[in-house]
């Protein structure tokens, strides 16, 4: 039998994509590829590993690998907007794999048994400074810690959890499952130091001996918006009034409450007024619900609630409680436009919630550090500041301000920060391309419809700030697991072996996989083309060695 790597001696005309024995040109290999639900994550996550372990009921093992890039599982199932789900395959055919909801599934189920991670590195002797206990701190300082960093966090506030604790409502993020990780973090050896605001940065680093620092302060600056105004009732920011909510030490904001903005912390704000006793609560936005930055079932949820939205409306002007506001209309780049005609309406109090900034004053003692035409900081591709040893993320960098971002920055900063203290520098490998619905060969297609996690019913949710949607069960989740269709990573379906004429697919066993025999494989391409999850790809015979 030629050799079929070498013996090739087909005149140019039989170069075709495929042909058998001794002509062919091409050869089968098992390739994994990234699935779109990885590359969307901001976290990072290995999305389509812990989905296939908690298929299989290892739902500590899924865990494990889920918490080797994101330690707050709990909290993102919640809280994520999950651009994952958007990404994936699945909804070329029927719904999403609810990615999320299996997320929290396995972060309850490891508060609830109790699970550790896996020892740390060694101690590398070095120690690092993280100043803020977000979302990006608490990722920063996780990764660290698991490096084998001994890791302190500075948080200026009684609480840690940042603006997860002080932005996001408890209906929405109990407040046990957020401490109950922020302590699983602490359970490998972080420190978090409560009520100590880091005022000078590089005396900080030098009194606590500290080899780097991870700058990671939230945005608990409200913006703020000139409206004329003859006789105010009270007016004040979200970000205050859902902090003070969660001090329980609530303003009273009178009977009728008015929110301006159309952002999620405005469906919040509204929300939370209801929920602290007043009988109208009203939205007042610029744009309509095309072009809100709120995620439309936000509003969705707001209005099941008993929210009025005011949509395409912008206040001119406040007398008392009497709000002259002006209807606008969308032109068409989705910028609002004023149209002259004018309504009234009435509120007790005006809640702003225009956006947040980060308070920068804390950069006033670090010199080299430089801030963009935004406001915000300028870092290099490894984070770092201008100064040396000074690393910034989250709300503090340019990017969009979500708690999953947070956290991608936060491990994104750490495997720079680990390189740097090395004396080293991070590179990120490339990843394979991503593998997209046209390349799947799907030659099932079960009957197998979303898991939907059930809510309290609207009249419900007023009264209390109990959280409104539920999680899934084990049997749920196990089934929404094995709706993922293992996009380009061979998930041991068999498929290949049964397919192969020749007998030239070898199974390893469990967790190994196959392997091919090209003495026997004759380039037929049927591994190839029964390969649901496209984890084979048709190659030139020689690429292979």
């Amino acid at each position: 039998m030629p050799n079929s790597r070498t013996d090739i001696t087909s005149p140019p005309d039989l170069k075709r994509k495929s042909g058998t024995g001794p002509i062919r040109l091409q050869q089968p290999i098992y390739r994994d590829t990234i699935p779109p639900c990885n590359h969307a994550c901001p976290a990072g996550e290995n999305i389509q590993a812990w989905l296939s372990l908690a298929q299989e009921q290892r739902f500590e093992e899924a865990w494990r690998t889920l918490v080797r890039d994101n330690p707050l599982p709990g909290v993102h199932g919640r809280v994520c907007y999950h651009p994952c789900e958007t990404r994936c395959n699945r909804t070329h055919v029927d719904d999403a794999v609810s990615i999320h909801a299996v997320e929290r599934f396995l972060g309850d189920l490891a508060v609830e048994r109790d699970w550790k991670p896996a020892p740390q590195a060694q101690p590398s002797g070095k120690r690092v400074l993280v100043v803020g206990s977000g979302p990006s701190g608490l990722s920063a300082a996780w990764h660290l810690a698991m490096m084998g960093h001994e890791v302190e966090i500075f948080e200026a506030g009684p609480m840690a959890g940042g603006m997860m604790r002080l932005g996001i409502p408890a209906y929405r993020l109990p407040r046990e499952v957020l401490d109950a990780e922020i302590k699983t973090i602490q359970d490998i050896g972080v420190t978090i130091r409560l009520d100590y605001k880091v005022e000078d940065v590089p005396q900080a680093k030098q009194d606590g001996n500290f080899d780097a620092v991870f700058m990671a302060i939230g945005a608990h600056l409200a913006k703020k918006v000139d409206i004329p105004a003859r006789d105010a009732g009270r007016i004040l920011d979200a970000v205050s009034y859902l902090a003070s909510v969660e001090a329980g030490d609530s303003p009273k904001l009178g009977r009728r409450v008015a929110i301006y903005g159309g952002g999620n912390t405005a469906m919040d704000a509204a929300r939370t007024a209801k929920r602290m006793g007043a009988e109208e609560a009203m939205i007042i936005y610029r744009r309509d619900r095309e072009h809100m930055p709120a995620h439309d079932f936000e509003a969705q949820e707001a209005e099941e609630e008993g929210i009025k939205i005011n949509w395409l409306r912008t206040i001119r002007q406040i007398d008392s409680t009497e709000f002259q506001v002006e209807v606008m209309e969308v032109d068409e780049n989705g910028r609002p436009q004023p149209t002259g005609e004018f309504e009234t309406l009435k509120a007790d109090s005006l809640v702003l919630a225009l956006g947040q900034n980060v308070d920068t004053s804390i950069l006033d003692s670090i010199p080299g550090v430089e801030l963009g035409w935004d406001g915000v900081v300028e870092v290099g591709p490894n984070m770092m500041t201008g100064a040396t040893g000074i690393f910034a993320g989250g709300d503090m960098v340019p990017s969009e301000r979500t708690v999953t971002i947070a956290t991608g920055h936060g491990k994104k900063a750490a495997r720079h920060i680990n390189a740097w203290l090395q004396s080293k520098e991070y590179s990120k490998t490339s990843p394979e391309p991503s593998v997209d619905f046209d390349a799947l060969h799907l030659w099932y297609h079960a009957d197998a419809q979303k898991r939907v996690q059930t809510e309290l019913p609207a009249g419900q949710r007023n009264t209390d700030f109990r959280e409104v949607t539920a999680g899934l069960s084990e049997e749920e989740a196990i089934f929404e697991s094995s709706r993922c269709y293992s996009c380009g990573n061979c998930f041991e379906c068999d498929g290949c072996f049964g397919a192969c004429p020749e007998s030239a697919i070898i199974k390893l066993g469990k967790d190994l996989r196959y392997k091919i025999d090209y003495e026997r494989c004759t380039g037929c391409e049927a591994c190839f083309l029964q390969c649901p999850c496209h984890a084979m790809e048709m190659v030139d015979i020689g690429s292979v060695v």
